[in-house]
């Protein structure tokens, strides 16, 4: 583009799910409307045949689509045609180039993201070392992995690898699989795992056991009965198994992207809601492995592929503010505010906007002056950093319209080269809810940087709806003029029909507004995978103590000397039913607090800060947290209305500590 003449062009790879390889690029030789609307610095190819706004499909719209709003279609095709002429003139082009997988390519990929690459290839070990992982997973999800390690299995012979090959039967020892016929012929597989003694009939078991004491019930034995409830505590997958045999799965089907969404709510856990950075990062981790096998099951289930890319070469700008990885950026803006998890000039725009005020009609849906919005980049990328932009001469429509080129421009989308298409599928699921599921795990996947911008942004977003009286932007009218920005950047495909363009706006503008309304929703980690952490973490911990013995006992250690230091401070110090709370940064002693069933983190919280003084006394509620330490757990944040005597019969070896979050 010829203001950000200096930027370099990108050269992008990426697996796509089929078609030949083939190379996408924009093109110098072609004007008007023939030229390409991808000349954009580190960006997909856009569709060259967008529908203009004035130029709706002409086809009649199914009765799926009935109840999309003439005028929310008109935002969301008159966003693209602002889009595609921001985009004219431009000089400089990306190519991508998309390229076919090879045989077991995207499996032997999928087995790395999912933490069990040390089930083949060259970093191949003992199998026996994923078994803890493996024994914690459900009939689905252990299902989606074995699907994928047969396939890897089968291409490293053929290729004659010299390197171990894994054997399903091998992997899978401890697990029983049954198999029948499909209709068409082909072989189905249930898997059910011995040592997963929580995965009794219909997946309503014991749960997850330390000796004689139940400490983890993994699956409830009543689950919520209400529609809008948002069920956290069971596998999505096996939700979707159970409502695909259930009758009244009638009367769940979606009936189109525009179906009228209920008011979805998560019923209240004594537990404790967990929130994403409410854990401690090794404990994250394994819930990211798990998030992934789960979101495959839930879609090999529900019979949707999940298209999966992978960037294999990108070449980037390393400085600037336009068309910069989500990751220098925020490099380079912490050097010059440590902890900052979002883009300097990101919260910049969203502030400028602000300070217009959120009332402005149209805010969002009116774009900004072309000229000026080009003129304005050059200027941020030459004095952002300097702190010599003036920042009155911006207009509120202009910093919206700069915000959004933002998000359009980044050299990969912010929902992520891996994940997007994922979250294109979204609109194939067949009820909203389960579109809410997926949507939930795919958060969770997403980048610590690109989550912690949608973040920023979302919540941005419904500032602007809180307006909407006077503003005139619904949730429905937002989401018609962002999805396109973080969507159409991606669409790969040359050619594809009116009918599917239409789809495909309705589809994404549905995803963009369950992103907005249930962004508090979306950023909870469900319970049934942090019960899967502490079962891994329990096992982990049985096993690392039968090494410890043995090797204690071959150095003749006093072993009942090891014993006693291995004993809990709760069971040594504290009498049952009591638990005791500390604070090291803020006091010097600790607070020995009686459990009763009505007892929350907030009463303990309070109770601490109340009696408390010096450095403490001067902490408001916000600024410190309860935290459950060790045990099943590394490490996580209590929320206000977790009860404690639930929690402690949960993990009755943790330790509680006061703290503040890490920034």
């Amino acid at each position: 583009m010829s203001w950000l003449s200096n930027s370099q062009g990108v050269v992008l790879t990426a697996y796509h799910h089929s078609g030949k390889d083939r190379a996408v690029a924009g093109s110098h030789g072609q004007g008007g409307e023939e030229a390409t609307s991808s000349r954009r610095c580190g960006q997909y190819t856009m569709n060259q045949e967008i529908t203009k706004a004035k130029e709706k499909p002409p086809f009649d719209r199914s009765s799926s689509q009935d109840s999309v709003d003439e005028l929310h279609m008109e935002d969301y095709w008159t966003e693209v045609e602002n889009i595609k002429k921001s985009s004219e003139n431009r000089q400089d082009q990306e190519v991508v180039v998309v390229k076919e997988p090879d045989e077991g390519e995207l499996e032997e990929e999928w087995l790395k993201e999912a933490g069990l690459s040390n089930l083949f290839g060259e970093s191949a070990g003992d199998p026996q070392d994923s078994m803890v992982f493996l024994s914690t997973l459900t009939r689905t999800q252990a299902a989606a992995v074995q699907k994928r390690v047969e396939t890897v299995s089968q291409t490293l012979r053929k290729k004659n690898k010299q390197y171990h090959i894994p054997d399903v039967r091998d992997i899978f020892a401890q697990q029983t699989e049954s198999k029948e016929k499909a209709p068409d012929g082909t072989e189905l597989q249930s898997v059910r795992t011995n040592e997963n003694k929580y995965q009794g009939k219909d997946d309503q078991a014991s749960g997850l056991v330390d000796g004689e004491k139940k400490l983890i019930p993994l699956v409830p034995e009543e689950a919520p009965a209400s529609e809008t409830d948002i069920n956290l505590e069971v596998s999505f997958a096996e939700q979707a198994v159970n409502q695909k045999e259930s009758s009244s799965d009638k009367t769940q089907k979606s009936k189109g992207p525009d179906t009228p969404i209920p008011n979805f709510r998560v019923p209240k856990d004594k537990t404790g809601t967990t929130r994403i950075g409410d854990l401690a990062p090794q404990d994250m981790k394994k819930v990211c492995y798990l998030a992934l096998i789960e979101l495959t099951a839930l879609y090999d289930v529900l019979g949707v592929e999940l298209k999966q890319q992978k960037a294999v070469k990108i070449k980037t700008k390393d400085s600037g503010l336009f068309c910069v990885p989500l990751t220098v950026l925020l490099e380079l803006d912490q050097r010059k505010v440590p902890g900052t998890r979002t883009p300097l000039i990101f919260q910049k725009l969203i502030s400028r906007i602000e300070e217009g005020g959120l009332e402005t009609e149209g805010l969002l849906r009116i774009p900004g002056a072309a000229v000026r919005i080009k003129n304005l980049c050059q200027e941020l990328e030459a004095k952002f950093y300097e702190g010599a932009f003036n920042w009155e001469s911006v207009k509120q429509h202009d910093a919206a319209s700069l915000l959004k080129l933002f998000i359009r421009e980044l050299p990969q989308p912010l929902l992520s080269v891996e994940y997007l298409q994922a979250f294109q599928a979204i609109q194939n699921l067949p009820t909203k809810k389960q579109q809410l599921q997926a949507l939930n795990l795919l958060v969770i996947l997403l980048p610590d940087a690109n989550r912690d911008t949608l973040k920023a942004l979302l919540e941005f977003l419904q500032r602007v709806i809180d307006n909407k009286e006077k503003n005139k932007m619904t949730a429905m009218n937002v989401a018609m003029v962002m999805a396109p920005n973080l969507f159409m950047c991606h669409a790969l495909d040359l050619k594809s029909s009116e009918q599917r363009e239409f789809v495909m706006a309705a589809g994404t503008a549905n995803i963009m507004y369950l992103l907005i309304k249930y962004q508090k929703l979306l950023w909870t980690i469900p319970k049934f995978l942090v019960n899967q952490v502490r079962k891994q973490n329990t096992e982990n911990l049985k096993k690392d103590k039968k090494t410890m013995k043995k090797l204690l006992k071959k150095m003749a250690y006093d072993r009942e000397k090891y014993e006693k230091q291995d004993r809990s401070p709760n069971d040594a110090d504290v009498p049952q039913g009591v638990i005791r709370v500390q604070a090291p940064h803020l006091s010097k002693v600790s607070m020995a607090i009686q459990l009763t069933e009505e007892l929350k983190a907030s009463d303990v919280l309070a109770r601490f800060l109340s009696q408390e003084s010096g450095i403490a006394q001067t902490l408001k509620k916000g600024e410190v947290f309860l935290y459950e330490v060790g045990g099943n757990i590394g490490e996580r944040c209590l929320d206000d209305d977790t009860y404690m005597e639930d929690l402690y019969q949960l993990n009755p070896h943790a330790e509680w500590v006061i703290k503040s979050k890490p920034s």
